[in-house]
């Protein structure tokens, strides 16, 4: 009997290394499973803020390119985009996209009806954003638009503020936007 081993007898894994592998394997799969969903949670609602954003800045540069006064109509779960094709600076369905000026993206498919970008989450703001022909807003104060945000989310942003001249996302601080 030989009770010197060799490295090459001693081949192979206990079980008590193969538990305590599948172990901390389990643990960080849990773990990085809710951090995973809270960072999901999170991510969708940057990402709705964002696309409205990216759709006040189009219409507010539509406005100075086009020359032309440029609405969108804030509701509770949507928004809808007009353009004021018959001057009468008022954002009204007869005031939508025509032959002379598409606006694709905004409209039913093979129609000029508007049509509004529907939000998965609630608006905590509705109402009527006017830019004039030089992209600027007709309101005198800044608006905010806060995103309602489900219990344990934490958001980058979670608003958008509008002001007379600029538009920017930020982070709700005692009932006003924080520009970002």
């Amino acid at each position: 009997m030989n009770i010197f081993r060799t490295a090459k007898e001693e081949s192979g894994v206990t079980l008590t290394e193969l538990l305590i592998i599948v172990s901390i394997i389990g643990i960080l799969t849990v773990a990085l499973g809710f951090s995973f969903q809270g960072w999901m949670g999170n991510y969708k609602i940057e990402s709705e803020l964002k696309q409205m954003y990216a759709d006040i800045i189009d219409v507010r540069t539509r406005a100075m390119t086009q020359n032309m006064m440029h609405f969108i109509v804030i509701n509770t779960n949507n928004y809808a985009v007009y353009e004021d094709t018959n001057d009468n600076n008022a954002a009204n369905p007869g005031a939508g996209a025509t032959d002379d000026h598409p606006i694709p993206e905004y409209c039913v498919s093979g129609t000029f009806n508007v049509k509004p970008k529907t939000l998965q989450y609630s608006l905590g703001w509705t109402g009527t954003i006017s830019f004039n022909t030089k992209g600027l807003t007709t309101s005198s104060t800044a608006i905010s638009i806060p995103i309602t945000i489900p219990s344990g989310n934490h958001p980058d942003f979670d608003c958008i503020v509008v002001y007379q001249s600029r538009v920017g996302m930020g982070k709700m601080s005692g009932g006003a936007c924080v520009y970002k």
